[in-house]
This record gives structure tokens, sequence and C-alpha cells, in this order.
């Protein structure tokens, strides 16, 4: 069988590859907590002799980390009195992609497993993957797009760590948002990036600039929920690999400085079994009454689960009056102040969600809001009239202000343990408050610069 998108390979063309010499390096991929790809580079001639069912192993401390790889207590799924044993990563042959900025390297996303093949409940893919089930229990399945921003710079990563992160130097110097002068300045980077992701099956819409020193969006067409999570995955590191290959670094934090923050607006849409748009309606603004249960859901649930949207100390920092993070959780007509901004017309009407940054874990981000939406749906929400004028000054219920606060309304919540289950839930608030505890332990540049000498 032949892939008919280029890029994208079927398990026969990669045997014929690795037979015929083409390949020689298998990225065997899985995505921890933290929404980044973890794995192995296997050697191709391995993987067809050694690796009959895709399955390799690795250790179980990869979903009960934190960002430093420290192996932290208070997880259920393994422990250093559980010894942190093995678990399976089961490569999905429906995904292989190439890996075009290294010579001769495909990838294969990969499911996480026990040894003896029971699916690991916390594992990013597999909460995804049981929504996109339940969805699929209706006749319906997901689309989505995920449009990231990042800043880049004009020093390494090595450089950059060297030097505290301080003084580094954007790409630009300027605001140029939408300003082909500005991205024509750092172009050479940009198109790499976008040629290199054509050439491993993404389909590359455009790019543009953005608002803070440096900073830039590539944007990808939709795709199907898991699906496009695993290009998100891909497309994230490949951005990092590329400019550490070109001498620059970039970073998709939420919030870099005080000036805008990197978002990832995350567009959802579903279609029925017919192939046919279940948003699109009519009703008032050309939706449906599903949509409007789905999107009233988003609304109601959207504080509780918000620990899913934005999953770090610094997530919680991009949410500043005017400046296009929201704040209030209200939706609006293409309106850029509101967390839930309707868009599209006819068959391709869809809601934008603007709360995550590019620090999101996008697994975890878009399972946050199909349970929202079925929620919605099974309650038969009652969806408010659209918000016109500036939601940052309404009277409307806010986005969480810290993560303290979004995993506490996280662990209390009934909708989050019902769609997701006690493992998951209590697995994600655990990681919530490590991050918590070490930021509270750890003394800041900011409270020396005030403390030092005059406190």
């Amino acid at each position: 069988m032949t892939s008919a998108v280029p890029g994208r390979l079927s398990r026969e063309e990669l045997l014929d590859q690795i037979a015929r010499g083409d390949v020689d390096t298998v990225v065997m991929a899985v995505t921890d907590m933290q929404g980044r790809l973890q794995g192995k580079r296997v050697d191709a001639q391995f993987f067809v002799d050694g690796l009959h069912e895709g399955i390799t192993e690795g250790c179980s401390y990869l979903f009960a980390s934190d960002v430093d790889m420290r192996t932290v207590d208070g997880f259920a799924l393994t422990s250093w009195e559980r010894g942190y044993g093995d678990l399976a990563f089961k490569a999905d042959f429906t995904t292989l992609r190439a890996v075009p900025w290294f010579d001769k390297t495909v990838i294969v996303f990969c499911d996480v497993e026990t040894v003896e093949g029971v699916p690991v409940a916390p594992s990013p893919r597999q909460v995804l993957q049981h929504q996109v089930d339940r969805l699929a229990e209706r006749g319906w399945r997901g689309l989505a797009g995920t449009e990231l921003e990042f800043i880049v710079f004009n020093t390494t990563y090595e450089d950059a760590w060297n030097s505290g992160y301080r003084n580094l130097v954007p790409a630009n110097q300027y605001n140029v948002d939408y300003s082909l002068q500005g991205t024509s300045r750092i172009e050479p980077l940009l198109g790499r990036i976008r040629r290199s992701m054509r050439g491993a099956g993404m389909v590359v819409e455009s790019v543009k600039g953005e608002c803070n020193f440096g900073q830039h969006e590539i944007a990808f067409k939709y795709a199907e929920l898991v699906d496009k999570c695993d290009e998100h995955g891909l497309y994230k590191l490949g951005a990092k690999e590329i400019a550490a290959q070109d001498g620059y670094s970039l970073t998709f934090m939420a919030k870099y400085n005080e000036r805008e923050g990197n978002s990832c607006h995350i567009h959802l849409s579903l279609r029925d079994s017919q192939n046919q748009p279940v948003f699109a309606g009519d009703r008032e603004h050309g939706m449906s009454e599903t949509f409007e249960h789905f999107l009233a859901g988003q609304l109601a649930y959207g504080r509780e689960l918000s620990l899913l949207l934005a999953p770090n100390i610094n997530s919680y920092k991009r949410f500043v009056e005017g400046s296009f993070a929201p704040t209030a959780l209200l939706w609006g007509i293409d309106n850029r102040t509101c967390a839930f901004r309707v868009v599209g017309h006819g068959p391709a009407i869809r809601f934008e969600c603007r709360i995550p940054g590019g620090d999101v874990n996008q697994y975890m981000a878009i399972a946050a809001l199909v349970a929202a939406g079925l929620r919605g749906v099974d309650e038969g929400l009652e969806l408010a009239p659209a918000f016109a004028g500036n939601a940052y000054v309404a009277d409307a219920p806010r986005v969480p202000t810290t993560l303290r606060e979004a995993m506490e309304l996280f662990d209390q919540s009934a909708v989050a343990r019902d769609a997701f289950g006690d493992e998951v839930v209590d697995h994600y608030v655990q990681a919530a408050r490590v991050e918590v505890d070490t930021y509270n332990a750890a003394v800041t540049d900011w409270e020396r610069y005030r403390g030092f000498e005059r406190l």
C-alpha cells in the first residue's frame, strides 16, 4: 500500500525504504505529560529484525516526572517503591512520517501500554483517544487546527542557557505583526521550517509576523484530532531542532517577557458519519442546536478544566487585559477579546479557543474541549447571547489566575472525573502540585532585585 500524502509512509513503504538503504533511523516517539516527544532513535535494520510487533520499552518515569525529568513522588502510576519499571511503546503504523531535517530518518508515534498490553490511562495520546471514542459513539469525529506562536532569538540554545536567558537578541527589534519586511528578516529559517514540515506530510498554509519582538506563527491545515496533535508535537520539536541546526533558538513558552505571550489558539469543529458539518445549522449566526450546546459547555466548564488548557505556572502570566490573551469566559462572533471566538461561515463554522499558550499539551487541551462540549450537549445547556464589545471589562466568570487555582478546580471537578476518570485527574493534579511546590520554593531574580538592598 502506498501513502497518498507525500511525506507520510505506509508500513510497507517504510520496509521498502529500509531495504533500499533510504532509511537508517526510526524515531519511536511517545508524548509525555508536558506535551513533549520522548523516545528512542532505533537503527532501522534492528527495527525490522528485532521489533517484529513494533514495540519497544521505556522507563515509566517519563509519565511521572516534571519538566526537569525529576523523579517526583506522589504518582500512583510509578514510584521508587514500585521500581520504576518499563512501559511498552507500541508503534501506530498509521502515523509514519519522514523527518526531512535529519538524513534517512522517519518517525512513528507510539501508544503507551503496560508490558502486559493494558493502555496507560494518563498517557496524553490515550486521554485524547478516549474522548475521540466518545465522539464516535455519537457518530461524530472532530477536526482541529492549532495555531502556535514562537519567538526567535539570534543566539544558540547553549548560549541562551549560559547567559541565564538574559539579554537575548530577538530576530526582530520591533512589532512585525503581518509585516512582510519583518518576516523576510528571518525567512531563511521560517522557510526551511515550512519546507521541512511539508516534507513531513503536513499541509502548510502560511507564515506571519506577530506582535512581540521576533515573534512569528506558521499555520497548518486542520486535521482529525489525534493526527493533528501528533503533527503539532512533531512541528514543535522540529522547529526547535531546525533552529538549533541554523544557530538560532526559539521559544514557545506562554509568557517570555512582559510583552505579548505565545498563544496556541485551537480551532475545533465536528463532522458526522456522512462527513457533514455538525456545527452548521439554521439557528442564529448559522449555528446548529448541537453547536450551541457544545459551546455552552465550554463556558460552563472552562474554569474547572482550565488546568488542561493552561498547565504551567507561566501559562497564567499570559492572561493580561488588552494583550489578545483572554481573561473572561465569554464567546463572541469574531471577537478576539473573548475566550471563545466563533469564526467561519456555512459548513466552515467553528469555534476558536484562545485560552492555551504555546506551552500547552495539545492532546490534553483538545481532550478538555471535547469533554466540556459533550457535557454541554448531554445537559442541553442554553447558550448565552454572543458578547459584543470589550470582554476584558465585562462582568463575567474569569479564567483562573494561577496554576494553584486551576489545580484545585480540576481536582474538585465532577465533570473532569466523569470525563477522564479518577486515575487521570489525580495524575495531572499531582503534576500540577509538583509545579506549584517547586515554584514556591524557588527564589527569583524579581525577588533579588526588589529585596537585596532595599528591604
